[in-house]
């Protein structure tokens, strides 16, 4: 994803004048449209999602951001749906689509969508202070009051025209692989560059980790967990190997990054 960290006077133009525009949920975003059989979705929540065979999830904090995630709900339909309502182009990536908001401007993409699920989730658990994120530049931008969800859309919209994948990826740790955690993210930081979160992990027996993806991408489009095309019998589940091939990106397993 390309980085929209634009010098603060065009932002503040291109803010006003998209002023009657949110990322509050739009008609095509609701659960409401006709689901065609093969194109249902069974699963309610990220946590419902089956688990491969000897495989358990990772134990996590019950007010934990990996816990978070885990409830998240799901669309019973499987379509993946842009900003402007049209349906996206490839509809092969996603093995199912979450149920929150994408808005009705080009903002909300793949880096985005990981500042908007940690930031629901600090907001959720009323960690205010916590909610910041910061552009190339270092500049810090805080959630303050008045601490309304509307406000946090607002406030999110504005992030999300200063920072990008290369600040995000700044703004993180590294971390080893095989510490992977749900909540973490595989992140390229570039112009363009990506990102996908870590929505769950598992793990076996003997040790072996497998985790699940979910991206947003170029232009705005529903966040969507990812079917992973090298292992239709594990997917959507991913092992870790030298590079991660996700459906429309590949990344290396040193460019996992933490909270």
């Amino acid at each position: 994803m390309y980085s929209k960290n634009l010098p603060a006077v065009l932002c503040m133009i291109v803010i006003s004048c998209q002023q009657g525009n949110s990322i509050h949920p739009n008609k095509h975003q609701s659960d409401t449209t006709p689901v065609i059989a093969e194109n249902a979705n069974p699963y309610r929540s990220i946590a419902a999602i089956p688990l491969p065979e000897n495989f358990t999830r990772q134990a996590t904090d019950s007010n934990s951001f990996g816990n978070w995630l885990r409830k998240r709900n799901l669309k019973k339909n499987k379509t993946v749906y842009l900003y402007n309502g049209a349906e996206k182009q490839n509809q092969r990536a996603q093995f199912a689509v979450m149920d929150i908001s994408v808005g009705n401007k080009d903002l909300q993409q793949c880096a985005d969508a990981v500042m908007r699920l940690r930031a629901e989730y600090l907001f959720e658990m009323k960690k205010f202070d916590q909610v910041f994120f910061t552009d190339n530049a270092n500049t810090r931008y805080q959630f303050t009051s008045p601490y309304t969800k509307d406000h946090l859309l607002r406030y999110l919209e504005t992030v999300f025209g200063m920072c990008g994948s290369a600040s995000l990826e700044k703004q993180l740790h590294k971390k080893n692989i095989n510490n992977i955690e749900p909540g973490d993210v595989l992140i390229r930081g570039g112009f363009p560059g990506h990102a996908a979160i870590v929505m769950d992990v598992a793990v076996n027996k003997e040790g072996k980790k497998i985790f699940m993806l979910a991206q947003s991408y170029m232009p705005a489009q529903d966040i969507h967990v990812l079917v992973n095309p090298q292992d239709e019998n594990l997917s959507p589940w991913y092992q870790i190997e030298e590079e991660i091939v996700s459906p429309e990106y590949v990344f290396r397993k040193g460019e996992l990054r933490g909270w």
